[in-house]
């Protein structure tokens, strides 16, 4: 059963409806309204009023984001994050699309076995792998040089980690495609790449949008691996944030506010301009029946 259109209900479910929504999305934003408040406050207020309040700044004093953007060490972790997560988000989507190409539409020995693998890896919880990566980190390298306290530690392992997570979404993506279109090309007598290239990678637009955010998203947003597998200026930002809130901002109320705005602006602008091709990848493949 589907719900039927909008229009169609009664005025009292309509009218519920649209209060519930509005309810919802007022709890929703409220820490995020806090945290703006507090952000426009000085620290003199904020210790004032002892405690977070959603007293109106008087005056707006955006100290909070201007102290923040003064330091050094936070864009150069600004930097430092956006040089993992793209790399990150290419490896791992060009990966998992070849990957769940093979498959959803070839057969071949062990290929269930194989989605499993993938799939599995999904519910390993991530602290259980702290130890043998940083064992693995520390050990890996050429020479003298380790990826440990590198930027290429945090691409190694998310690149590597997320590929599982990335397999199972575009498999299931790719196996709702029409087999039709890839033997037709083949009776055309395309070639494998030319059939993946020209027929199944222009159909994935959608599903490469939603997946790259998806990811973008839980990299960008690291914390554990990020104080595992570097130490000080290396750090991503969200921990460097923390890192900061523990030293030169400690009790900084209106810094820290700020700084978590700032953190969270670059996965909300990724997500405004592919929000068409983000919805329309998560409902593709839905259809009535």
């Amino acid at each position: 059963m589907y719900p039927s259109p909008e229009h169609t209900w009664r005025p009292g479910a309509r009218t519920f409806y649209w209060c519930s929504a509005i309810a919802v999305m007022l709890i929703w934003l409220t820490p995020i309204f806090l945290l703006l408040n507090t952000a426009l406050k000085s620290n003199e207020q904020i210790n004032a009023e002892q405690g977070a309040k959603f007293t109106i700044p008087a005056p707006l004093l955006p100290e909070g984001f201007w102290v923040l953007l003064g330091n050094p060490a936070f864009w150069s972790s600004m930097v430092y994050s956006f040089l993992v997560v793209l790399p990150v988000v290419c490896v791992a989507v060009s990966f998992a699309t070849l990957a769940g190409y093979v498959l959803a539409k070839h057969k071949f020995l062990g290929r269930t076995w194989l989605f499993a693998i993938f799939v599995a890896g999904n519910f390993v919880p991530f602290q259980v792998l702290t130890f043998p990566v940083l064992r693995m980190m520390q050990d890996l390298g050429f020479g003298d040089w380790s990826p440990y306290n590198t930027l290429w530690a945090l691409i190694l392992f998310h690149g590597a980690f997320q590929t599982g997570f990335c397999v199972f979404f575009m498999r299931n993506f790719i196996a709702a495609l029409p087999t039709e279109l890839i033997e037709a090309a083949r009776m055309e007598g395309a070639n494998e790449f030319q059939v993946f290239w020209n027929v199944i990678l222009p159909l994935l637009r959608p599903a490469l949008a939603a997946l790259g955010l998806l990811i973008f998203t839980f990299v960008w947003n690291d914390f554990y691996w990020s104080l595992v597998l570097t130490q000080g200026d290396l750090m991503l930002v969200p921990t460097q944030l923390v890192n900061l809130a523990s030293g030169q901002w400690q009790n900084r109320w209106n810094v820290m506010a700020g700084g978590a705005i700032i953190v969270a602006l670059p996965p909300l602008i990724f997500f405004f301009f592919l929000q068409r091709q983000f919805v329309a990848g998560l409902t593709l493949g839905a259809r009535k029946g």
